[in-house]
């Protein structure tokens, strides 16, 4: 297992890749501390192991050095991320060079004006526009890709997963708006799976998706990060000589400096958080249906159900004829689930799939505060709902009534017969 020091700054995408592997992998990958870019990664010590003076860059315990972000991947990796065999080694390697080749110099071309890194002028607007078609066509690709498919190569998560993910990290963050992805829905609920991965979030924290492009300026970049040994009044004091022309930097080096600074984005408000709470205690809901037989549990969801302030809804996949393997069809739902954590307060869900492999539906019944759509009240919800049905029942019908008993006890067939397979809760 490898194990050693990662130098880099925070928040930075490309380091990202070899810390969420090593959250795979359970290798022993440390951050240097007290990195300074721009000081540290121009230090002789540095630049004696690491000639380039590039972060990320990696020092093994055992005195091996390595820089390409990929590369530092693919050694604290394990054999899963990797590929246990030789087609899958062969797969992951042609994602992360589409990764690498395809998505990145666009989404460079995109995002670098709004975080200050390139001018906008007219030649930058050309180069703008045609980024925009290069990611549009990538995203194209892998809209195709994952149409039958829970992950880029086989049914786990590999180093494919974890490296286009990473370079689509900033898109996604800045310029990746509701239209822009809507198109994309097989590559939305990929990406969103992954982001919500333990292994992912531990490194990556929760990810934002973008609600409106952001322009150039729009973005606060702090200044780079100075030497802890310089002080304020030494610099009071020092007179400014006449500045010579400055090199110009490479435009990842840009980049890097950039993401370096990058301040933190505010938290979004609850979209429930202006609705009447009502009477229903979601929370003794569910405890009461986590912990007792549903002949008390369903009793128990009618006596205390506030019909005046919340609503009952059944929600089917559109498209069964997709559906495949069953365990393909639970990965829909449970990635679904995944992106909704945020609505799990004021929500509840059972969703049930009917019948086998190659013939099989998906549907379920769910509860939450109001009377509309929960998912267009946020951004963050919206990644799957446009693939169901939505229906508002009546909650004082006594169809309704039978219809939540059947998806709360998981029980009877769908509307073609198809018998029960398998359901899971969202609570």
């Amino acid at each position: 297992m490898a194990s050693g020091t990662l130098y880099t700054y925070p928040e930075n995408f490309r380091a990202a890749k070899a810390l969420i592997a090593a959250q795979y992998a359970k290798a022993n990958v440390k951050v240097a501390p007290n990195f300074v870019f721009g000081e540290t990664n121009k230090s002789k010590d540095f630049t004696k192991k690491f000639p380039s003076g590039k972060v990320p860059a990696f020092e093994s315990n055992d005195g091996k050095y390595l820089q390409d972000s990929n590369a530092i991947a693919y050694y604290v990796a394990n054999e899963q991320l990797r590929g246990k065999n030789e087609y899958d080694r062969a797969q992951i390697l042609q994602w992360i060079g589409f990764a690498e080749g395809e998505i990145l110099p666009a989404a460079c071309a995109w995002v670098f004006p709004i975080l200050g890194i390139v001018k906008n002028n007219p030649q930058t607007q050309d180069a703008l526009q045609r980024a925009k078609d290069d990611i549009n066509s990538a995203l194209a690709i892998l809209n195709g890709h994952l149409l039958t498919r829970t992950y880029l190569v086989g049914e786990r998560i590999t180093l494919a997963d974890i490296v286009v993910a990473c370079n689509l990290l900033n898109p996604y963050k800045y310029v990746l708006d509701p239209s822009f992805r809507k198109t994309f829905h097989n590559v939305n609920r990929w990406f969103t799976t992954l982001i919500n991965q333990p292994q992912f979030k531990a490194v990556l924290g929760n990810v934002e998706f973008c609600t409106k492009v952001a322009q150039p300026g729009s973005v606060t970049v702090a200044p780079p990060q100075e030497g802890k040994g310089k002080k304020k009044e030494e610099k009071k004091q020092e007179k400014k000589p006449k500045e010579a022309p400055k090199k110009e930097k490479e435009p990842e080096e840009e980049l890097d400096a950039a993401e370096a600074a990058l301040a933190a984005e505010p938290k979004s408000k609850d979209p429930f958080g202006e609705m009447p709470k009502g009477t229903f205690v979601m929370d003794d809901f569910k405890r009461v249906y986590s912990n007792e037989d549903e002949t008390k549990s369903i009793p128990y969801f009618w006596e205390k159900f506030d019909h005046e302030n919340y609503s009952i809804w059944y929600g089917e996949y559109k498209y069964p004829n997709e559906l495949s393997k069953v365990f393909m069809s639970c990965n829909l739902i449970t990635g679904m689930f995944q992106r909704l954590d945020k609505m799990r307060k004021q929500a509840f869900a059972s969703v049930c799939l009917f019948g086998e492999d190659n013939n099989s539906t998906i549907s379920g019944i769910w509860v939450w505060r109001g009377h509309e759509l929960a998912f267009p009240l946020s951004p963050d919800w919206q990644i799957d709902y446009e693939s169901y049905d939505w229906k508002k029942l009546d909650s004082s019908s006594a169809e309704t009534k039978k219809l939540v008993e059947q998806y709360f006890s998981w029980s009877g067939t769908d509307k073609n017969g198809r018998k029960f397979n398998q359901g899971k809760i969202f609570k």
